[in-house]
Parts: structure tokens; C-alpha cells; sequence
């Protein structure tokens, strides 16, 4: 459970964050139900005028991140963290937490949510994960593995998809990857940037085509922020919104509501009208 050693060698992660943006042309065709007013890398540009992200550092090593990742599907930040914790503290390596019975793993982390289809699934994928790296725990490989190969190795685990594929890659290895989780997924379709139809997993991919890679972690980060803070699920709050004006899916607020009235939401149309 050591901390990570560092980046790749060569593998730009930490923003650019100032000069010129290298910028992709946007598509011809809107990529979603509305054609997207921004490129990517101008979304970016805009939320982190509007709050400048940490510097990028290394999390911790993989395994561990595996672990920390996994647990943290379909529960926040606050409970994934501490059922992490908890197993740590109650295992002393992760051998302990492949041999031990599930139900002591299902006790250990209990606060994260969802322990009893967590713990089995955990287990199952340490066991294979050892399987593959042998008993040192030894994942440095994937450091110098073709991406597409080491996103198929990370996905091939049980219980491991894309996005946590990516957060292993990205915040512990330092590759670039671009993590979608549901606020990314969310913010991204709205602003027309991935097709409504799109599945999560296919998103990453869609996604990284559309910019450089050394803004992979600048999107996750800033995207991830904004969700959260501001273009909430199921309403956004779009007058506090920096990119709400090359939102093609935007919502308007008005007298504490949403369209001025019932609380529905509203779509802009292009010319700032309304409907």
C-alpha cells in the first residue's frame, strides 16, 4: 500500500495554465440533441478563469487506488473515503483482504454504502489482480504498457469499467486518461458535447478525441467541480453558470425558479430566446 513513486516519463498531466490552448476544430454536426456552441478545451478555459484547479499530484499506487475507486461507485466522496480507511485499518496488507472471509470485508466498509455487493466484488478483484502481478503487488508495468492495452488490462478486472480504469491511470500512474463519472456525464450531454444516447462507457472515448491529452485532467477536474457546484442533476442553476451562454441546453432562472413560475426547466434557444 506504498504511495506512488511518480508520473511517466514524458507524459504531460499537469495543466497548461497559461499562453495559447492548442484547440480542436469543433464538429460540423452536433455531437448530442444540440449542436455544441463550445469546444471543449473553451469549457475549460472558462471554468478555470472562474476557479483555478490544484496542481496535479500523484494519489497513491495503483492497487490501492483499484480499491479506493471501486468503492467509491454510487456513494460520495466522504463515505467512499472512509470505508476505505476502515479496511486498510482493519487488514494489514492486501493479501489479508483476498484471503479473509467477505462478510469481515462486507463489516469493514459498511459506511461506503452498497457493502454487500462491494466486498465480493472488491475481493474478486485483488485475487485476480494478484493473480497477474504476483505477491509483490508489483503494478509498474502499466506504466509503460500501450494505453489501449493498459485500459484492457484495468478493465478486464472484475468489477473494474472505464471510469475507474481511467482514475487508476490518470491520478495514480500520471497517464492520460480522461475519467467520465456522472457529473462529467452529465454536464458533458448538456453542453452537447457527448450525444444524450451515448453510454458512459463509450463517453471517455468520445470525449478525449476532442481535445489534447495534457487537458485530460484539467476537464475531469474543473467538469467534475462544476456538477457538483452548479449544473446540478436535476436542475441546474444556470444564472450562476459561466458557460450557460454557449449552454445549447441551457435553463434559465428567474425570481427563484426555474422558467419564472413552476420550477420546470427551460430550454434556451440559440439567439437567447426562450421556450
Amino acid at each position: 500500500m506504498a504511495a506512488a513513486a511518480g508520473v511517466d516519463a514524458g507524459v504531460v498531466v499537469a495543466s497548461t495554465r497559461s499562453g495559447t490552448r492548442r484547440r480542436r476544430k469543433p464538429p460540423t454536426q452536433g455531437t448530442g440533441s444540440f449542436r455544441p456552441s463550445l469546444t471543449a478545451a473553451e469549457v475549460i478555459d472558462r471554468l478555470i478563469a472562474e476557479a483555478p484547479l490544484p496542481e496535479w499530484r500523484p494519489h497513491q499506487d495503483a492497487v490501492s487506488e483499484l480499491a479506493l475507486t471501486l468503492l467509491s461507485q454510487n456513494t460520495s466522496d466522504t463515505n467512499s473515503g472512509r470505508a476505505y480507511q476502515n479496511l486498510i485499518a482493519r487488514f494489514p496488507s492486501w493479501d489479508a483482504v483476498v484471503d479473509a472471509p467477505v462478510g469481515e470485508i462486507e463489516e469493514a466498509i459498511r459506511v461506503g454504502g452498497l457493502a454487500k455487493t462491494k466486498s465480493p466484488r472488491l475481493q474478486a478483484m485483488l485475487g485476480e489482480v494478484r493473480d497477474r502481478l504476483g505477491p509483490e503487488w508489483d503494478a509498474s508495468k502499466l506504466r509503460s504498457m500501450p494505453m489501449g492495452e493498459a485500459k484492457a488490462w484495468l478493465t478486464s478486472l472484475p468489477g473494474v469499467g472505464p471510469k475507474t480504469a481511467a482514475c487508476v491511470l490518470l491520478f495514480s500512474l500520471g497517464r492520460p486518461a480522461l475519467p467520465v463519472d456522472t457529473h462529467v456525464e452529465r454536464v458533458s450531454k448538456r453542453l452537447g458535447l457527448v450525444h444524450t444516447k451515448v453510454t458512459p462507457a463509450r463517453a471517455h472515448d468520445v470525449l478525449e478525441a476532442q481535445m489534447d491529452t495534457e487537458l485530460y485532467y484539467d476537464y475531469h477536474v474543473s467538469v467534475i467541480r462544476h456538477g457538483r457546484r452548479v449544473c446540478k442533476a436535476p436542475l441546474p442553476v444556470c444564472d450562476q453558470c459561466v458557460v450557460s451562454d454557449g449552454c445549447p441546453s441551457a435553463f434559465f432562472a428567474e425570481q427563484g425558479t426555474r422558467d419564472g413560475a413552476t420550477g420546470r426547466r427551460a430550454v434556451r434557444k440559440r439567439g437567447g430566446g426562450r421556450s
